[in-house]
């Protein structure tokens, strides 16, 4: 993938570590997807609770992506085409083929619940493969959001700018779903990543959503992440807890 001369002096004049606002989102995505689609290749068709349940958590992801995109045409690449125009071109066709590729999956997931217990396998199988294909584009696609997308970003707006545009993002998505974007954002972050972003959350949002979005994360971590994080936001520590 080639990066003309322009991009590479925008990255290089970003001495300083700028605000990255695909970050912590695509390490967020990149689980999702990850574990989404290892829990569909271990499954077993023929338990109906446990099919039921992995069933589900496609439906939750692609309805998930759906969201995801509708944010960053919506924000983002309207930020970018407004300083830099066409800097958004290829993503948007890509996002175009994105809802496609989502409905086409959300169709096989339909199909494959209509299917019966003994006939699974099969379609099981398809599924999985056409949701491996997804996903591997989506994380080249990921890539090049964080580096040429970041290129113009940075290079048209400063940095309180860019908090404004992702403070936008924030505010327009509902409480439930910013708990489920929580779940798999915070545990998949560094711990210095983890600790920033709750601590920004505690200075700027109610109490209740602050202690919402810790025990929303916190089975999600283990007894010594949580024990950085506790310390890092000076939690009280909680007798007996083992990981």
């Amino acid at each position: 993938m080639k990066i003309d001369t322009l991009e590479i002096r925008e990255v290089a004049a970003a001495a300083a570590p700028r605000l990255d606002m695909y970050g912590p989102i695509h390490k967020a995505m990149r689980a999702m997807m990850s574990d989404t689609l290892l829990a569909v290749g271990r499954m077993d068709c023929t338990d109906e609770l446990e099919f039921m349940q992995v069933t589900q958590r496609v439906v939750e992801l692609l309805d998930f992506c759906r969201s995801h995109l509708a944010h960053e045409n919506e924000f983002v690449h309207t930020a970018m085409e407004a300083r830099s125009p066409g800097s958004a071109g290829r993503i948007a066709h890509e996002h175009e083929e994105h809802v496609a590729h989502i409905d086409r999956l959300a169709r096989a997931v339909e199909h494959l619940r209509g299917v019966p217990a003994a006939a699974r396998d099969a379609v099981t199988a398809q599924l999985y493969r056409d949701l491996a294909g997804f996903i591997a584009e989506n994380f080249l696609h990921m890539n090049f959001e964080e580096t040429r997308h970041n290129a113009v970003l940075w290079a048209h707006y400063t940095d309180a700018e860019l908090a404004g545009i992702h403070d936008a993002i924030v505010a327009s998505i509902p409480p439930e779903e910013m708990l489920y974007v929580l779940r798999w954002m915070v545990p998949f972050m560094n711990p210095a990543e983890r600790a920033g972003m709750l601590q920004g959350m505690r200075e700027h949002a109610p109490a209740p959503a602050f202690q919402a979005a810790l025990d929303t994360v916190r089975p999600h971590l283990t007894a010594r992440e949580w024990e950085k994080l506790a310390r890092a936001l000076d939690l009280a520590p909680v007798p007996g807890l083992v990981g």
